[in-house]
This record gives structure tokens, C-alpha cells and sequence, in this order.
């Protein structure tokens, strides 16, 4: 009950007016011992008077992001929503600034564009000092217009996002608002009028000392004349030789760059004619080398064909002899083995008893030859 907002508020640019607080900065605001014990039942009227104990302004600080006194009335007035009225009162206050910079602070979260320039414009003349409470726990000194002007040029003040504006300009374009009129004007006013007025009198100042020097003596004015005539040229001849000098050491000045900048580019043309030129001679080395080693490669490849053909050669020539050396002994052997053959025939023959003169006895004996039985013996 104690953290919900008043039923009869109205909504804040379509939402609760709590809203307008981050979660995360409200549930510490919630959970805060001065919004427990100090902001428990206030109304607008005894509002006032919690704002006037206030001495500092700020957000949050500390490790646990503690929320100041200032940041809970905030919040409590986003809650009660006090009357438009209560609000400017609030602003107007001169008395109390700390409550001019919380009803300020209220109406640029609430406020509509037109208000938040026309009510809070004013307070740039406000130059009193304030504390402000850092987020590191110490404190800071400020001004009222510094913390008017953060609300009306920040998108963030006091850890809390502000709600955007239009630009003044373009409220002026459509004549909601009036060009602001600064609070200087009127001295600066003040100060062309007495311009004017100065520069009118030295023109008075110099019409009577004419008519001063037209009244004494011929003589004596022209003697003034002649000394004026030589001062004149004195400054003359004194201006022709500063102009003289100047222009001598202009010149020595601008030939001594000249030089500079040609010694320069001579250095910067000889360092990269040197860096081209080694560049040359390592591009001339590396072809070299690399024809060298081309050639030598070659050279090798030719070598190693040759000898190559030279190996197949004799390979083949080894060959070809081995193949004939071993040819003819097996010939002649092949020819000695075939006369043991013939007389093994023949004496086989001879054993089988074919060969017998009777015909009927070589019949049986090549019948027992075929059937392996011994010939006859006759």
C-alpha cells in the first residue's frame, strides 16, 4: 500500500507515473530507510516541508547504489502527483533552492515541452551554489544553472532517463513559444547606447578644438602645419625602411626555405635512388643466381640423360651377351643327350624282342611289351 501509486493520478505520457523510474532504481528507492520512515504518508502540503531539510542533490552512490533523500521525494511526488500549482510554487521558491531544483526536476519529468521552457528558462539567472553527492559517496559543488541546464541538454540526470523534449526551435517555428530574451540584453543596450553617446562627443570634442586653432595666428599655424607635414614624414620614411627591412628579411627567409625545402628533396631523391639501386642489384643477383642454378640444373639433367643411356647400353649389351653365351651350351648339350636317347631306343628295341626275324614271336613279344611282361627267350 505504502509504494503504490495514488488512485486518483493520471497517467504520464501513457503509463504510471512511478514508471518514469527505472525498476531497478525503484525497488532500491522502495527498500530505502528514508523512504520507509520519512516519505511514509506525506502529502503535498507536508511535502514542503521535507524538501526544505533537503541539503544536497544526486542520484544514487555507493557500492549498493544507495538512493539519496532527493531522488526519494522525487518519488514520492511521482506518486502523489501534486497540482500543477504546488509545482511552479515549487520553482518559484527563492528562498529554498534545493526546492526550486526538486520542482524543476519534477516538472521536466512531467511537464509538457511548453512548460518545461517556460518555467524553467528563468533559472538560468540562478547562480547559487549546491552540493551534489557523486556516485562515489563524496561530494561536489554545482550551481543551479548548471543543473537547469543538464535538464534541458541530457538525456540522463541523477541516474534517472529524462523524457524527451523537441528543440526549441522547432517550438518557436510552429509559435507555441516566443524567442528567448536574455536576461543581458538590456545591459548590452545600455552599453551600444553608451558607445554612441561617446563616440557623439568626441565628434563635439573635435569641432570646438578647430575653432580654437582657426582663431590664433597664421603664423603660428603654419608653423604647426610644418611640424606636422615633418612629423608625417618622418613616419613616412620610418614606415618605407620597417617595410624595407621587412621585406629583406622576408626574402632571406623565403630563400633560406627554398633551400632547405631543394636540400631536402635532393636527400629524399638521393635515399630512394640508393634504395631502388640496391634493390636493382638484389633483383640482379637473385635473376643471376637463379640462372646459375637454371644452367647447372640443366647441365646435371644433361649429364644424368647421357650417363643414363650410357648404363642402358651396357645393360643391354650384358644382356645380349649373357643371353648368347648361355644359348649354345644348351644347344650342344641338347645334341649330346640325343645320341644316348637313339641307343637307349635301339637297345631297347633290341630288349623287347620285336625286332625278332620270326614274325609271330616279334607279334607276342610286342603283345607282352604292351601288357609289361618280359619278351621271350627263344
Amino acid at each position: 500500500m505504502a509504494n503504490r501509486t495514488d488512485p486518483s493520478a493520471k497517467s504520464i505520457r501513457g503509463t504510471n507515473p512511478q514508471n518514469l523510474v527505472e525498476k531497478i532504481l525503484r525497488s532500491k528507492i522502495y527498500q530505502n530507510t528514508y523512504w520507509k520512515e520519512q516519505c511514509f504518508g506525506l502529502t503535498a502540503e507536508t511535502l514542503v516541508d521535507k524538501a526544505m531539510e533537503l541539503d544536497h542533490v544526486g542520484g544514487t552512490h555507493g557500492g549498493n547504489r544507495k538512493p539519496t533523500p532527493f531522488i526519494c521525494l522525487v518519488m514520492k511526488m511521482l506518486q502523489i502527483q501534486p497540482d500543477k500549482e504546488i509545482v511552479v510554487e515549487f520553482i518559484k521558491n527563492e528562498d529554498y533552492k534545493y526546492v526550486r531544483v526538486l520542482g524543476a526536476f519534477y516538472l521536466r519529468l512531467t511537464g509538457t515541452d511548453i512548460d518545461v521552457y517556460r518555467y524553467l528558462e528563468p533559472l538560468y539567472n540562478d547562480y547559487r551554489k549546491l552540493r551534489r553527492k557523486l556516485a562515489d559517496g563524496h561530494f561536489a559543488l554545482t550551481h543551479v544553472d548548471e543543473v537547469i541546464d543538464e535538464l534541458l541538454t541530457k538525456d540522463y540526470s541523477c541516474d534517472i532517463a529524462l523524457p524527451r523534449i523537441k528543440k526549441r526551435l522547432t517550438i518557436e517555428a510552429i509559435g507555441a513559444l516566443e524567442p528567448r530574451k536574455s536576461a543581458l540584453e538590456d545591459d548590452f543596450e545600455e552599453e551600444e547606447e553608451k558607445d554612441e553617446d561617446d563616440q557623439l562627443m568626441d565628434i563635439d570634442a573635435g569641432g570646438h578644438e578647430k575653432d580654437y586653432y582657426r582663431g590664433q595666428s597664421p603664423s603660428r599655424e603654419r608653423g604647426r602645419d610644418r611640424d606636422r607635414d615633418r612629423k608625417r614624414d618622418s613616419h613616412r620614411y620610418r614606415d618605407r625602411d620597417y617595410d624595407r627591412d621587412y621585406d629583406r628579411d622576408y626574402e632571406r627567409d623565403r630563400r633560406d626555405r627554398d633551400r632547405d625545402r631543394d636540400r631536402d628533396r635532393d636527400r629524399d631523391l638521393d635515399r630512394d635512388r640508393d634504395r631502388y639501386r640496391g634493390r636493382d642489384d638484389r633483383d640482379y643477383g637473385r635473376d643471376r643466381d637463379r640462372r646459375d642454378r637454371d644452367r647447372g640444373g640443366r647441365r646435371r639433367s644433361r649429364s644424368r640423360s647421357t650417363s643414363r643411356e650410357r648404363d642402358r647400353d651396357r645393360e643391354e649389351r650384358r644382356h645380349r651377351h649373357a643371353r648368347d653365351s648361355s644359348a649354345s651350351p644348351s644347344r650342344r648339350g641338347a645334341a649330346e643327350d640325343e645320341k644316348p636317347k637313339k641307343k637307349k631306343e635301339k637297345e631297347t628295341k633290341k630288349d623287347d624282342g620285336t625286332d625278332h626275324p620270326d614274325p609271330e614271336i616279334a607279334e607276342a613279344n610286342r603283345i607282352r611289351a604292351s601288357l609289361g611282361l618280359k619278351p621271350l627267350k627263344l
